[in-house]
C-alpha cells in the first residue's frame, strides 16, 4: 500500500510537480494547521529540492491561496452536482445544498478555515489566481438563489444578492460552530440545519 509521500513522490516523477506541491500541502494543513507548514516542510514531504517549490509558489502565501483555490473548485463541483441532479425536488435541492456545505467544512476544517479565513482575505494577500476562483463560486450561488426565487422557493420579494448573501452567512456560522466545537454534536448540527432550510423557505409556495 503506497502512502501518502509514495504517492505525491510518484505523482512528482510524472512531471506534476505544482498539482503533488498542492496535494501535499492540503494535507499538511489538515493534519498540522496552516501555522506549521512551510515550503521547506513541503519540499521534504515531496522529496524535491528545498529550492524546487519556489519554482511554483514566490511564498507561503502564493502557496496558500492556490491550496484555498482548489477547495473552492471542489465545493463548486458539489454545488454543480446538486444543482444539476433533477431528480431532486427544489426543496431537497437547498436540503442537500445546506447539510452538504456544513459537512464539506466538517470534514475540512483546515482548508474552509484557509478558504474563508482571515490568513488570506485579510490584508489583500488574496492573489488574482484565487480571486478568480472564489468569487464566481459566490455569484453561482446568488444565480440559483436567483432561480429559487423564480419557482416560489423563495420570497421573490427580497433582493436576490442580500438574500444570497444572508443564507450564506447563515450556513458559514453554523459551520464555524461546528468547526470552534461549540456545537461539536452531529445532532445538534442536523436540527440546525433543518431549522435554517425552514427559515429560508418559510415564504415557500404550497406544492400542488
Amino acid at each position: 500500500m503506497k502512502t501518502t509521500s509514495d504517492k505525491t513522490k510518484s505523482s512528482y516523477h510524472h512531471g506534476n510537480l505544482q498539482s503533488t506541491l498542492i496535494f501535499a500541502a492540503t494535507e499538511m494543513i489538515h493534519s498540522d494547521g496552516v501555522e506549521n507548514l512551510s515550503l521547506r516542510k513541503l519540499a521534504e514531504r515531496v522529496g524535491v529540492s528545498r529550492t524546487a517549490p519556489y519554482h511554483h509558489f514566490k511564498d507561503k502565501n502564493e502557496l496558500l491561496c492556490a491550496v484555498a483555490a482548489q477547495g473552492f473548485i471542489a465545493w463548486r463541483e458539489i454545488a454543480e452536482q446538486i444543482f444539476n441532479d433533477d431528480s431532486l425536488s427544489p426543496r431537497e435541492c437547498y436540503r442537500q445544498f445546506i447539510s452538504r456545505y456544513i459537512g464539506f467544512a466538517a470534514e475540512n476544517p483546515a482548508l474552509y478555515d484557509l478558504m474563508f479565513g482571515g490568513t488570506i482575505w485579510k490584508g489583500a494577500k488574496s492573489t488574482q489566481t484565487l480571486r478568480d476562483i472564489a468569487y464566481p463560486n459566490f455569484q453561482y450561488q446568488v444565480e440559483m438563489t436567483k432561480i429559487w426565487q423564480q419557482k416560489g422557493l423563495m420570497p421573490e420579494g427580497e433582493n436576490t444578492l442580500r438574500l444570497a448573501q444572508v443564507t450564506w452567512g447563515t450556513m458559514h456560522g453554523i459551520a464555524r460552530l461546528l468547526i470552534d466545537g461549540i456545537y461539536a454534536d452531529a445532532g445538534s448540527i442536523e436540527e440546525m440545519c433543518e431549522c435554517a432550510l425552514n427559515l429560508f423557505l418559510s415564504h415557500m409556495q404550497p406544492q400542488r
